[in-house]
């Protein structure tokens, strides 16, 4: 029987420039980073501090196990474009998170607004991947 969800990808043009964004910026905690073959690949994994059984995989889109030269190409057209969505990151206080990210130079699709479940502002991260971070009335 599945227990629960342990890792989740978000596909990235390049893991350096991710890793300073969700480290960094985020404040993600580094769980592994390491080669994963001779490949050149890199298997590269955070967690939001308060959340450390969550994996997030930072996985650059290239050509090779994953995805063909053709389908690479339109994968990383796609994650520029901001095409996905990669989910809701929660915070206890959205309007100082907005401010501090907004001053280190955060994209934001929308400001904070009012919803029926809380206070979302959507965000996009510097591969072109947009989340939810919201504040629920909970």
């Amino acid at each position: 029987m599945i227990q629960r969800q342990s890792h989740s990808t978000i596909y990235v043009i390049d893991q350096e420039e991710a890793l300073a964004f969700y480290r960094d910026i985020l404040g993600f905690e580094v769980n592994t980073d390491m080669p994963m073959d001779d490949s050149g690949l890199r298997w590269l994994t955070l967690n939001p501090k308060a959340q450390p059984d969550l994996e997030l995989i930072l996985a650059q889109v290239t050509a090779g196990a994953m995805f063909d030269a053709e389908p690479a190409e339109e994968m990383r057209a796609m994650v520029g474009r901001g095409a996905f969505g990669i989910g809701v990151f929660e915070t206890d206080d959205i309007q100082s998170d907005y401010k501090r990210l907004s001053s280190q130079g955060v994209e934001f699709v929308s400001p904070p607004q009012e919803r029926f479940y809380g206070t979302e502002a959507i965000v996009k991260d510097n591969s072109g991947n947009w989340f939810s971070l919201t504040q629920s009335k909970r």
